[in-house]
């Protein structure tokens, strides 16, 4: 048993502002995993804002969800507030036990089911917990699950899968399976708060009826649907993102640091110091993510194409002095 982890994120600019000065748009925030050229929002239907959301645009918008993702006509899908608002309220479909969750991973199912009085396990002791959560792809390995095993209750975090779609596992939604999805990150548009979770329609509709009317606004139901129907903007954003995640990957490469994991939304490297060179890259007003289970791991996402330059300019000095990294680190977390 282990306890929950302490909730560390990327983002806080704020923080990294009141320490190495300079206003929010002198910075490249590289610390969390959005893609940096979000999907075009375009103009708004004339209400979106002034009415109160509208069901048939709630029904549009899991339409299009449902042939996006190819979810099965026997399973459920609701539309949230960020899958954040999912995670929270996932927790109370059973009676607390034993969950288990493999770090390192997204601290906050942890702390969510920590907070509904779950017992946390992990690896071999986990084989039998009461219920599982996967992200898949891991963030911030990106190692993508092999789909074995069997609990009673089975949350597959899919955050990241619209980057590989033929990995996603949502064929399996029903059942003692729940799929997760996060729209803000593959679509750019994380500011918008919407995310999705497909499943059996009872747990489905309880956590529909938890979240009271109206959770979605009109403009995310109207830009959602708008977004989730467009399938070439889809396939030319993953190629572009494959593109430039390898960019990243020989620049960070010629800098010192070794390439470890991620996906082409976020890149994870092995460095001999990451808190090091968080400090140097911020002194060139670039921020990154660190964690605190690790001293070696820097992750970082992709810079809009405009502003790459300036990162590959700042990494031609954070690497210096570390330029050797030490491979043979663990990257496990201490017990949490």
């Amino acid at each position: 048993m282990t306890q929950a982890p302490k909730r560390d994120h990327g983002g806080g600019l704020d923080a990294a502002i009141s320490r190495y000065g300079g206003t929010r748009a002198d910075w490249l925030d590289l610390s969390t995993g959005i893609n940096p050229v979000p999907y075009p929002v375009g103009d708004l239907p004339g209400d979106a804002l002034s009415a109160l959301p509208d069901a048939e645009a709630e029904r549009t918008l899991l339409a299009a969800a449902r042939r996006f993702w190819q979810v099965p006509a026997s399973a459920g899908i609701l539309a949230a507030p960020g899958a954040s608002s999912l995670i929270a309220q996932l927790p109370r479909l059973a009676p607390p036990g034993s969950v288990r969750i493999d770090p390192p991973t997204y601290n906050e199912h942890a702390a969510a089911f920590d907070a509904n009085g779950w017992r946390i396990v992990e690896g071999h002791s986990g084989r039998t917990a009461d219920a599982r959560v996967v992200v898949h792809p891991n963030n911030p390995t990106g190692a993508l699950w092999d789909g074995a095993g069997d609990h009673r209750l089975l949350i597959v975090d899919e955050s990241f899968c619209d980057i590989a779609p033929s990995n996603s596992f949502t064929a399996r939604a029903g059942g003692n399976t729940l799929i997760l999805k996060s729209f803000g990150k593959f679509w750019g548009l994380a500011g918008l708060r919407l995310g999705f979770l497909i499943g059996d329609p009872a747990p489905v509709g309880r956590i529909r009826g938890w979240l009271g009317p109206w959770p979605v606004s009109g403009p995310a139901l109207a830009i959602g649907a708008a977004a989730l129907s467009d399938a070439d903007w889809a396939d030319a954003t993953r190629e572009r993102l494959a593109q430039d995640a390898d960019r990243l990957d020989r620049a960070m490469i010629r800098a010192g640091a070794q390439a470890v994991g991620g996906t082409p939304l976020f890149r994870l490297y092995r460095v001999d110091d990451a808190a090091a060179w968080q400090d140097r890259l911020a002194q060139h007003k670039i921020w990154s993510r660190i964690f605190p289970y690790s001293k070696t791991w820097l992750r970082l996402g992709l810079p809009h194409p405009d502003r790459r330059d300036r990162l590959e300019a700042a990494l031609g000095t954070a690497g210096g002095a570390t330029s050797r990294t030490r491979s043979g680190t663990s990257a496990r977390p201490a017990a949490r």
